[in-house]
């Protein structure tokens, strides 16, 4: 039986979606209406009425959410639920590019990879871009490795292959261009023997498609088939869960038009339309109860998002309290606008507030300098999020030894430490090793290299024989890692504190058994996202962009930078394209929709934007709100406060 204890019951509408069982399902879920909650009831409503645990697939998009899914669940079910692995009866609780991880894995022989094939991230990608567009003296000006990167990631995304896009996309200078690069880059990877991080959804969608036998055992495997944020999903993501659907169709997709943010990742809002055409017979359950956000909140989301047109109506309510009205603070520039910010969240703190409540958005990376120096000026305690903890070098350095150890073939992970800690072995020595040419290499670099084969071995050995934490603390030590930074005074203490930092994550999986344990160790630390660096008991002020804060919530949120071309962003008005004006209203949406208790909106009259000052209109986004669920928080002595009032309701 289900246990009930931990949660209210759910409402009508929620209710309704958990009972739904046979045939495609699709939730529309605003902001804060508890999907969550609803995914997990109704895994447990399926095992519960007799679907075995083993035949249920749910995927989302970060290693966060999955994990939130899976503990709400264990809860639900009232007992372990144990990582999914071949030898575990679980539900699969995921990433997208996890599952695409697990089905390459299941196949490595049939597609003549090793198991333990290395994943690349974006980093490695485009140093391998780099070096193909080098050797075929593309100038990096024309014909930029970033961009050229970013064309081959959209057409993968796209289900497009190298050869489709060689003879039907490639027909001016630039695409002709990537095409040559693309050539060489998918050369390089298949003789490295790993995949990219787009590899993991196309190349397994490839393998579907081209192996009947194959995706029917997965048809097989799994009768019941979930995904979250359905309006983020791309072509390959949706051209995945079409495959896995197989005739039962038994689909169930949760999503929201208004909170679709990711276009620019190539999510595509039409997914949800395609969905009902696609799966004939979808009964669609609309959740519309907030349990998040006080109704001021809610009605000020509600009138903002309602000129949006592309979108399924609904209008977010709760039976909560009304609560605050939303403050608007006008600053005489950027520094005004970020001590006030500053300032205010501290009065909140003194008030009883936790700083870990509180957070900072805004919509362009670069407006974080301005807040950073504001906090700092407060001595207000804060955490910028974007720094990921898994590409700081000195993690990346650990993972690569494992990785280099498991799968000697990675040229790009032995690359990056051969000399790390240094070794004094050059690059010329490198290209050698790497083109399996070390004839010509003398006698006492031949040893060195020899030295380090063999610690490559020994880490591999130890890591198939032991729990993963311990396979990183050794790997530290053996390295030589551990001794260099030890010498490096308090930056070398730092990065020191970091990879030991690794070792207390590696303990998750230490309850796996060794091998699979550092296999998805390295898979999810590929796999993290910028929330994963969040450190959400660290009583600090959160800083992040509105795309970061997707999934969260606060009590407290400060949306900055609120002017005419900014947010909105000035280029979706240059190119006028309704789609990208849609699109930042439900950014503007989501941002708002994070608050539980009070909204606190600025922007700054005048803003030095490289290295000019630029006089600034309020962001029309402002004047979508009711006027009564607004108080204006510039105080009127500031000379501001006034002008600010009619510069808003004369725009």
């Amino acid at each position: 039986m289900m246990r009930e204890t931990m949660s209210p019951k759910l409402n009508p509408a929620q209710q309704e979606a958990v009972e739904h069982k046979d045939g495609p399902l699709m939730i529309i879920a605003g902001a804060g209406t508890g999907k969550t909650r609803v995914l997990t009831h109704r895994i447990a409503r399926l095992i519960e009425k007799g679907v075995l645990p083993e035949k249920i697939l749910a995927v989302t998009f970060t290693n966060k959410a999955a994990r939130e899914m899976r503990e709400r669940l264990q809860t639900l079910l009232g007992y372990p639920l144990e990582r999914f692995s071949s030898r575990n009866p679980s539900p699969f609780i995921g990433t997208f590019h996890s599952l695409g991880i697990l089905i390459l894995r299941e196949n490595a022989k049939l597609l003549g990879m090793p198991v333990h094939f290395s994943i690349l991230d974006r980093d490695d990608s485009l140093s391998i871009i780099k070096r193909a567009a080098k050797g075929l003296s593309l100038d990096p000006k024309r014909f930029p490795p970033a961009a050229i990167l970013n064309t081959i990631s959209k057409y993968k995304g796209e289900t497009v292959s190298f050869e489709e896009f060689r003879n039907e996309y490639a027909h001016d200078t630039f695409t002709k261009a990537v095409a040559s690069v693309w050539e060489r880059y998918a050369s390089e990877v298949h003789k490295e023997k790993v995949y990219d991080f787009d590899d993991l959804l196309s190349e397994t969608v490839s393998l579907l498609k081209k192996y009947p036998d194959v995706l029917s055992q997965y048809h097989e495997r799994w009768n019941y088939l979930h995904v979250d944020e359905y309006q983020d999903t791309n072509t390959v993501q949706y051209e995945l869960i079409r495959l896995l659907s197989g005739a039962v169709k038994n689909v169930c997709i949760v999503g929201d038009h208004d909170q679709c943010i990711y276009t620019w990742r190539s999510a595509d809002i039409r997914n949800l339309e395609k969905f009902e055409k696609e799966f004939t017979g979808t009964k669609v359950v609309t959740l519309e109860e907030n349990y998040r956000s006080t109704q001021t909140i809610l009605t000020a989301a509600n009138d903002a998002i309602r000129e949006n047109t592309v979108r399924k109506e609904k209008n977010l309510f709760t039976n909560g309290r009304d609560g605050e009205k939303i403050e608007v603070y006008m600053g005489a520039n950027e520094v005004d606008e970020s001590g006030w910010i500053a300032s205010r969240a501290q009065e909140l703190i003194d008030s009883g507030v936790s700083a870990h409540e509180i957070a900072v958005l805004f919509r362009a990376n670069f407006l974080s300098r301005a807040l950073e120096e504001g906090f700092l000026k407060a001595r207000v305690a804060y955490q910028v999020l974007g720094v990921r903890f898994f590409e700081r070098k000195e993690v990346k350095d650990v993972l690569s030894y494992i990785g280099a150890a498991l799968n000697p073939e990675s040229a790009t992970h032995i690359a990056r430490i051969i000399n790390t800690p240094a070794r004094g072995i050059g690059k010329v020595t490198l290209l050698k090793i790497l083109s399996h040419d070390t004839s010509s290499i003398p006698a006492k670099t031949q040893e060195k290299i020899a030295h380090f084969r063999s610690l490559l071995l020994r880490i591999a050995e130890y890591a198939l024989s032991h729990k993963p934490s311990e396979t990183i603390a050794y790997t530290i030590k053996e390295s030589g890692l551990e001794h260099e930074l030890k010498g490096e005074g308090d930056d070398g203490a730092e990065r020191l504190a970091n990879i030991r930092e690794l070792v207390s994550l590696a303990t998750r999986y230490d309850t796996l058994p060794n091998e699979e344990g550092i296999r998805v160790f390295l898979e999810e630390a590929m796999l993290a996202s910028d929330q994963d660096a969040l450190k959400e008991k660290e009583d600090t002020v959160k800083l992040m962009t509105i795309h970061a804060a997707k999934g969260l919530e606060f009590e407290h949120v400060f949306v900055s930078g609120l002017e005419e071309g900014l947010f909105p962003n000035e280029r979706s008005e240059m190119r006028d394209k309704p789609e990208e004006r849609e699109e930042e209203r439900r950014l503007f949406y989501v941002a708002l929709t994070r608050a539980k208790k009070r909204l606190h909106l600025s922007y700054a009259m005048i803003r030095t934007i490289f290295g000019s000052p630029t006089v600034n209109t309020p962001s029309r986004f402002l004047t979508e709100i009711s006027e009564d669920l607004v108080e204006n928080a510039t105080p009127d002595d500031s000379g501001w406060g006034l002008g600010g009032r009619e510069l808003l309701s004369n725009w």
